[in-house]
């Protein structure tokens, strides 16, 4: 009882501590005015380059502020201060550092996920708006079967995208669900940290690569032995992250992570890439009997009054037939695998974007315009289903 006390004792410090050194009050900076105009505007991104106003992404435009461009020394005196010495060293070594910020607007803390650059010679920043608020699914417009994907015990749920495509909300969307009805222990990597969950049901741990650990890699050496149910890794970029990853998953853990790739069957070939030639055999294997489901979506402006943008959802769970065509290397077959699986949560852009379409949420321009198959689209739209060649 006394262990289980002071691992409850332990655990709240350390939170204590990361969520003050998040949010810790600090003097206000010049840099943040633009900050909270882009609060003000509902805007989720902020660009500054020399030579330009600040730019801010209001539903998927890009809008200049109303005020003179930025010069080089008004950037340099506007971004500098935003780095602590970390970062400094960072951005100095590799020319571009990311690390989290936090503005108070009206007394409410807004974090941003911030990325300094140097783009010819001179010094910029791209900036993400966090949500303070984690919304639920239906406040996503995610599909039900996102849902499933929150009840495994053990295994790999990987999110799909480019950037800016709201894997992260999803992901904190659906941790969140998952700290709501269950008694676990949630433990995330992320670099930086963008939600910061309230403890509801779950015990959360949450630490950030570079102010808590060194790297993804020896956040998870350590994390297997830290008793986590469910491992949150920020991103799968490289070979280490990955096998220490799917070895969580492995023994008897539920582990989410993003990687960058543009649908659910081009996932496949990205974790291949990370990994020499002669290893794939073992690497399909470990991906076929561990995953769960990957699931890659894409942001869309909506036409529903009061919505600014909403995903196109691409699911693909890991059937017997999805484990097999990935075993075989088949996975040129794996979306129309995905097309005949929708009985079992799955289902592929095209179906998404119909979906959409029919919920009054997107218009058909926008809907075309990043539909994998157009003639697909069409067809569907008009209620004729493609048939399906033969999957072996």
């Amino acid at each position: 009882m006394a262990t289980a006390e002071a691992r409850q004792s332990g655990t709240d410090e350390t939170m204590d501590r990361l969520v003050g050194n998040l949010l810790k009050e600090r003097e206000s900076l010049e840099v943040d005015k633009i900050f909270r105009a882009l609060v003000k505007l509902e805007g989720s991104d902020l660009h500054m380059k020399v030579g330009q106003p600040p730019i801010v992404r209001v539903s998927g435009t890009l809008k200049p502020l109303n005020r003179p461009p930025v010069d080089n020394e008004e950037m340099v005196r506007l971004l500098v201060p935003m780095m602590d010495e970390r970062a400094r060293r960072i951005f100095e070594e590799d020319g571009g550092a990311d690390f989290a910020y936090v503005v108070n607007v009206d007394g409410v803390d807004w974090r941003f996920r911030v990325n300094m650059l140097k783009q010819l010679g001179k010094i910029g920043l791209v900036a993400r708006r966090v949500n303070n608020y984690i919304p639920p699914f239906e406040g996503l417009y995610l599909p039900p079967s996102i849902e499933t994907l929150c009840h495994f015990d053990q295994g790999m749920v990987l999110l799909a995208g480019v950037t800016g495509s709201g894997k992260s909300t999803t992901i904190g969307s659906i941790l969140n669900y998952i700290n709501s009805i269950y008694s676990k222990h949630i433990l995330t990597l992320e670099d930086p940290i963008e939600f910061v969950f309230t403890e509801d049901k779950c015990l959360v741990n949450q630490r950030e690569i570079g102010e808590d650990v060194k790297d993804f890699e020896t956040g998870m050496k350590h994390a297997v032995r830290e008793d986590p149910d469910i491992i949150l890794v920020g991103e799968m970029r490289d070979q280490e992250t990955f096998m220490t990853a799917i070895h969580a998953a492995e023994t008897g853990h539920l582990v989410f992570g993003t990687i960058h790739a543009s649908s659910a069957p081009t996932t496949i070939g990205r974790i291949l890439d990370l990994f020499p030639e002669e290893m794939h055999g073992a690497i399909r294997s470990a991906i076929a009997f561990n995953m769960k489901g990957i699931v890659a979506q894409k942001l869309l402006k909506s036409i529903k009054p009061g919505v600014g943008r909403v995903p196109t959802v691409e699911i693909m769970t890991f059937t017997p037939m999805i484990q097999k065509l990935v075993l075989e290397g088949k996975d040129s077959k794996l979306p129309d695998a995905i097309r005949i699986g929708a009985a079992e949560g799955m289902q592929d852009f095209t179906m998404s974007l119909k979906q959409l379409i029919d919920d009054e949420l997107i218009d058909r321009p926008t809907a075309f315009a990043v539909a994998p198959n157009k003639d697909a689209l069409k067809m569907a739209l008009k209620g004729i289903e493609v048939s399906q060649p033969g999957i072996i």
